[in-house]
């Protein structure tokens, strides 16, 4: 006959179910508890099996998986035991089980000076018989029982005390592959949430970038241009990413004896050093010009100013500097001067005996010998002069417009931009040619690919200078990122 357990070894002279929790014990079974996140979570398949499967080896009523809190007895399965999902802590049958090393066994409730007040034992239930065996977790702590009870006192074998204990042990094999479970999707989840932090930061730096590109540029450029008695003026910005500080720069501003000077150029590179060129040539230019009616003197002191900064280092620049005196009969001298930039555009109607005056007439401006500024001491800079005639027009651009590439994946080029101006109508003033040159651009596949200045003038014809009162100034667009216009 297999060996019986004794209410002697178990039962109410146990002394051991009377030992108070130490309280560092507690503290650290406490920690275990909250490590493993399982109170009052949803009932559990695997849980619910275990209880099912203890009751019908034990062939009792009643089975359960119990947890044990700080004030309570929670319930993560019960078999046989409905409309009950918690109990008090004291007096009770799995608070004191989870004093033990061992499983606890009680053959009669009601002799023991613990069990008997316990509210299943005195409650419509009515429990005779208790067993639990602890759920003990690697490290040593009893997080909880499971436990088998009876209406009617008895006794179980050793083996079936090592049953239990055995169904203890699967239900820690399942909280530990639960609380492995858990701690993966928090990784995840944490994996994620730093993921997206990660991605609203660099948003954020982006934005950031953004906006100082964007501040810095508009400091580079002029806030609008100047009225100019007697002249039409537009201009048009382009970056092509709104993260760079672009190169490109222009001005239109007034010298001494009534006449105007303006520039418009292009620094090798982008970013925080092309900026500074930038503010250094716009300041040279302009200062220079104060001093000297030559536009090519003007070059001359940009290139030895370009050459002697420190921060310049290797960097250059392409430029065009012009001077605009107006004349008495009407419309303005332009002398000017060029540092290795790609040509103007001097478009002037057709004359009439060519026929009808739908179309322009376009020639290139480009002095010889001009050379880069900023790339060699004592650099030769060349310069033309030309009369703006009521009528006509100058297009001045960087090379990012001809550099643009067509839906034949070929850049425009002068040839293209030749044709395109051609096809312009007569006496197309400067706001128009700046629009019309925008819309070329953005007909473009890729529009832009490199950022570009455009800075029209013109001198309305003498039928328009009736309606005209003075200059008109149009500045279409400062530093507008890709397909962006302001």
């Amino acid at each position: 006959m297999p060996e019986q357990a004794s209410a002697s070894e178990d039962g109410a002279t146990d002394k051991r179910l009377h030992l108070v929790p130490d309280e560092v014990v507690e503290v650290g079974r406490m920690e275990a508890v909250r490590r493993y996140d399982i109170l009052d979570t949803p009932p559990d398949g695997a849980f619910d099996r275990v209880a099912a499967l203890a009751a019908r080896l034990f062939d009792v009523p009643v089975a359960t998986v119990t947890i044990v809190d700080e004030d309570r007895i929670w319930f993560k399965a019960a078999h046989g035991l409905d409309g009950v999902s918690e109990i008090g802590r004291d007096p009770g049958l799995c608070g004191s089980a989870v004093l033990r090393d061992d499983a606890l066994v009680i053959p009669d409730t009601l002799l023991d000076d613990v069990a008997c007040a316990n509210p299943l034992v005195t409650g419509p239930l009515g429990v005779r018989f208790y067993a639990a065996a602890p759920i003990t977790t690697t490290d040593g702590h009893k997080l909880g029982t499971v436990n088998v009870l009876d209406t009617k006192p008895r006794s179980i074998t050793s083996e079936q005390t090592a049953t239990l204990t055995d169904l203890a042990a699967i239900v820690m094999d399942e909280m530990e592959l639960r609380l492995s479970a858990l701690r993966t999707v928090r990784q995840e989840q944490q994996s994620a949430e730093a993921e997206r932090a990660a991605r609203e930061q660099a948003e954020r730096d982006k934005a950031a970038i953004a906006s100082f590109a964007s501040t810095l540029q508009r400091t580079l450029l002029p806030p609008a241009l100047p009225t100019v008695p007697g002249l039409e003026l537009a201009c048009h910005y382009h970056t092509a990413s709104v993260h760079d500080v672009g190169g490109d720069f222009y001005d239109v501003f007034p010298l001494p004896a009534g006449k105007w000077g303006l520039f418009l150029g292009d620094v090798c590179g982008k970013g925080a050093e092309a900026a500074t060129i930038t503010s250094l040539a716009r300041y040279t230019l302009r200062a220079s010009a104060q001093h000297t009616d030559d536009p090519v003197a003007v070059l001359e002191a940009l290139n030895s100013a370009l050459l002697a900064d420190v921060w310049a280092g290797r960097r250059f620049c392409t430029a065009f500097f012009a001077t605009l005196t107006p004349d008495a009969a009407g419309g303005f001298t332009v002398e000017l001067a060029t540092g290795g930039h790609p040509p103007a555009y001097h478009l002037s109607p057709v004359p009439p005996e060519a026929g009808p005056a739908t179309h322009t007439r376009v020639k290139a401006v480009s002095p010889k010998g001009g050379m880069l500024i900023g790339a060699f001491p004592g650099a030769h800079f060349a310069s033309t002069t030309l009369h703006l005639a009521p009528g006509q027009a100058l297009l001045l651009y960087t090379d990012g417009l001809t550099e643009a590439h067509t839906s034949t994946d070929s850049m425009l080029g002068d040839e293209g931009l030749t044709a395109f101006l051609t096809a312009r109508p007569a006496s197309c003033g400067a706001a128009q040619l700046i629009q019309d040159t925008v819309g070329l651009l953005d007909a473009l596949p890729e529009g832009a690919s490199d950022d570009v200045a455009l800075l029209a003038l013109s001198v309305p014809a003498s039928d328009q200078a009736a309606a005209a009162t003075g200059a008109r100034s149009t500045a279409h667009t400062t530093a507008a990122p890709v397909g962006e216009e302001h």
